[in-house]
């Protein structure tokens, strides 16, 4: 698996656990924002901050894309 891959595993299960949700929940939650391309994109810069400064991100993300 590619880094990148693996990177985007991470970020669902810190926001998982974080927000107390189920997998399936997130990954539905990053589907409908686009949070999946967002993290492929932005990988390089994302990958070297911590768990905490990642789900303020894709709050903010999030709330910066709903509709």
């Amino acid at each position: 698996m590619s880094r990148e891959g693996k990177f985007l595993i991470h970020c669902i299960e810190c926001y998982r656990r974080a927000k107390n949700l189920s997998g399936a929940a997130v990954a539905e939650l990053f589907s409908k924002y686009g949070l999946f391309d967002y993290i492929m994109r932005y990988f390089e810069s994302l990958h070297v901050n911590g768990d905490r400064y990642l789900v303020e991100d894709f709050d903010e993300y999030i709330a910066n894309h709903a509709v």
